[in-house]
């Protein structure tokens, strides 16, 4: 945030002192005391939190002059309901991503995103000024590939194997496993990209894939702050000590990912809203 401020102010030093606000945005479970906790002491402007679904409005008509969303839209509003649908081909047994899924079940969540982003860039849409910026950071593929290639599985492959593993010990139902899949979806350069040309609202002034060459693999602490809640309401809280103790011990001494795994890449997309 203060390298954004910065910017800011060296661009338009000529005017003088500038004043910001700025509006951090997460999920009303979040923890706010603790983010305002640690900002730092000698910040440059004023901070304040906003609760609530980016999928929606969060702010005023008109009110926003620059929004930064970093590697938070690869989250979905919800899970494509036919994945957990036994009846239907976009089933996803077995598995809790759609990475190396039958192509349906890789469609199903493709279809889901796009309802999602056209949500997402509706609501910013009306919140940013004529002339505002948004800059976004996903997580990405590579063009030209399936969504089942989704470059999300190796850094969740280690989770699903230790609920595999435990659900052939009894310790977890088969449905409850097959009933389990996460709301996360990577797109491609070229499917976001015809994604915001149906709003009509942006013009894309720049579209950057950076490729991604060494990834450590997601701690045990990076991974139970990230996934404990979803997994506590699917599964119960009596499984997470020892569902993280047996995925901390997966991961002892495994190498970073690497373009070998497939990790993909990370698109840069920055928007200006249209007069």
């Amino acid at each position: 945030m203060n390298n954004i401020i910065e910017a800011v102010e060296h661009k338009y030093q000529a005017q003088g002192q500038l004043e910001f606000q700025v509006f951090f945005n997460d999920r009303v479970s979040n923890d706010f005391n603790t983010l305002f906790i640690n900002l730092p002491p000698n910040r440059k402007y004023f901070a304040a939190a906003v609760p609530g679904s980016f999928y929606g409005r969060l702010f005023p008509k008109a009110s926003i002059n620059f929004i930064f969303s970093s590697f938070a839209l690869q989250w979905l509003s919800k899970l494509p309901q036919e994945v957990c649908d036994l009846n239907s081909p976009s089933c996803n047994k077995g598995r809790i991503l759609y990475a190396n899924a039958p192509k349906e079940v890789g469609e199903a969540y493709s279809a889901q995103y796009a309802e999602d982003m056209e949500k997402f860039l509706g609501a910013r849409a009306q919140e940013l000024v004529a002339g505002g910026l948004m800059a976004l950071l996903i997580p990405g593929r590579v063009n030209g590939t399936l969504p089942a290639q989704s470059s999300l599985g190796p850094h969740f492959q280690p989770l699903e194997s230790c609920l595999v593993d435990m659900t052939n010990e009894g310790l977890l139902s088969k449905d409850k496993l097959d009933s389990f899949n996460l709301p996360i979806y990577s797109p491609s350069s070229e499917e976001l990209e015809k994604l915001i040309e149906k709003t009509g609202c942006f013009d894309i002034a720049r579209v950057e894939e950076m490729h991604q060459n060494n990834i450590s693999v997601l701690t045990m602490q990076e991974c139970r702050a990230g996934l404990e809640g979803i997994i506590k309401t699917h599964f119960g809280s009596e499984i997470l000590d020892e569902l993280f103790d047996r995925y901390a011990k997966k991961i002892a001494g495994r190498p970073p990912l690497s373009t070998c795994d497939g990790i993909g890449i990370a698109l840069f997309i920055l928007l200006k809203r249209k007069q």
